[in-house]
């Protein structure tokens, strides 16, 4: 990913640090309202739910549904385009090395290391042979390449469109420090993060996981959170929204509960993300930032209350801006960053995941652990249930289609739950992770999948037992 940070929007990093001092009179005014309409705009498309068409949703998902049915067909030679863009540019940069240093834009999307050049390679010859459909059941199958490319990318491309290009208005016009600013107390405290993560948590918890981990990643970049903080948002924030839980509970069947399916899940995912950040790996990640230094002051001086400091850090922020067009630009360079740098992974990474799902047995393999511990928490079928919770690493909608031949609602209703709480699943956020600043390796993230699994596991257990 390139850093997101452009000449541009230096005075951001300035006034973060309070170098630069809040406006006064008529520009307070003008700033003011600013930060409010702004700000205003980012939380009605990225957090305030409403019911659209039967279902709960959000304004930008009504804005991706709608541009993703105006696209139809086409999404998908859209998606075989940037893809072999992708790969070409790139091996072309590798080949020719030419001299990309007066446009920073270009060479972030192309000039990258060797093992990104192969992944770009694996997702062009991916794409083209489930298009084609020539090649390998592993890879051209429905169940496998076709889920990444028939389902997942149609999703993707229409929503990065539009999160890349409206994200400022969430994250860079005062929001994250208000919010920042008041919550800084009780996320430090439970979640030893700084207060503006709760904007992360919110733009997931009501959008969706690749919303608040964009977030993320743009903070990281700017030096807004360090390694560690990014590290532990990035695996405990990212949760999936609540459209899409209904989704996974009216797939694996226990959509009758689902009540008590989102709360368990809610109630999980506030008990992990005290415990992540506290043991390893996250806890021995490096406090150190993208930039070298922190641009992050959440201090209150002694002559404000935290409302009054929260409202200057806001308008501050939102007078450093520069002006709507080069807001916009920067945010053109970042959209197509994330297409020609994301896709093919996605592509690669997810089909080579579902391919191992659905053609081998490695699932049930690595699985034969987890048969036990379901076993002591007396969860009913533990040997059917353990394949598809460990799937969750693939993809997060693996074990919802996995265990809905389970025959019992009760494990039906710990895999669904579980599925939502692991958060790392490979063929979206992992591949997003792998392929950002935020220095999470595979086996790590693996790591922190399997944790999160456990601890998941003794929660949900406990209110399944109540319940059925």
């Amino acid at each position: 990913m390139s850093n997101y940070l452009d000449k541009s929007q230096e005075p951001l990093l300035d006034a973060a640090e309070g170098e630069i001092q809040a406006p006064e009179g008529g520009q307070w005014r003008t700033s003011l309202w600013k930060f409010i309409l702004f700000s205003a705009l980012g939380v009605a498309l990225f957090i305030i739910p409403f019911e659209w068409d039967g279902k709960i949703t959000i304004l930008l998902g009504v804005l991706t549904d709608t541009l993703q049915a105006a696209l139809g067909e086409t999404v998908f030679f859209v998606s075989l385009a940037m893809v072999t863009v992708s790969f070409l540019g790139a091996l072309a940069v590798k080949l020719l090395k030419p001299d990309l240093s007066a446009r920073p834009g270009l060479k972030g999307m192309f000039d990258i290391e060797w093992p990104w050049l192969v992944i770009r390679f694996l997702g062009a010859v991916f794409i083209w042979m489930i298009y084609l459909q020539v090649g390998p059941e592993f890879i051209i199958n429905r169940n496998t390449g076709g889920v990444i490319y028939q389902d997942l990318i149609p999703i993707l491309i229409p929503l990065f469109f539009f999160a890349i290009l409206t994200l400022p208005f969430l994250t860079d016009f005062g929001l994250m420090e208000y919010m920042g600013t008041l919550v800084r107390k009780v996320f430090v405290k439970l979640f030893k993060l700084p207060g503006r993560s709760a904007v992360d948590a919110m733009s997931s918890w009501f959008g969706a996981a690749s919303i608040g981990l964009l977030v993320t990643m743009q903070q990281y970049d700017k030096s807004f959170y360090n390694l560690r903080e990014a590290s532990v948002i990035a695996t405990t924030f990212s949760v999936t929204s609540i459209a899409f839980t209904y989704v996974v509970a009216k797939t694996i069947g226990v959509d009758n509960n689902f009540v008590p399916f989102y709360l368990t899940i809610a109630l999980t995912g506030f008990v992990a993300a005290i415990i992540m950040p506290r043991i390893p790996p996250l806890s021995i990640k490096p406090e150190t930032y993208h930039s070298g230094k922190s641009m992050l002051n959440e201090r209150i001086p002694s002559e404000y209350s935290t409302h009054q400091w929260a409202l200057n850090r806001a308008v501050t922020r939102a007078y450093s801006m520069p002006s709507l067009s080069k807001v916009f630009k920067n945010s053109f360079v970042n959209l197509f960053d994330i297409y020609f740098g994301l896709i093919p992974v996605v592509i690669a990474i997810g089909t080579i995941g579902l391919g191992l799902s659905e053609y081998t047995s490695v699932f049930n393999w690595l699985s034969a652990p987890l048969v036990p511990v379901l076993e002591l928490l007396q969860i009913p079928e533990a040997a059917a249930a353990a394949p598809a919770m460990l799937m969750g690493f693939a993809d997060m909608y693996l074990p919802a289609l996995v265990g809905k031949g389970i025959e019992s609602e009760m494990p039906r209703f710990i895999v669904g739950a579980a599925s939502i709480t692991q958060i790392v699943y490979m063929s979206e956020v992992g591949a997003l992770l792998l392929k950002s600043n935020i220095k999470l390796n595979i086996l790590e993230l693996f790591i922190i999948f399997i944790l999160r699994t456990l601890i998941s596991l003794v929660i949900i257990t406990s209110v399944a037992h109540l319940l059925y």
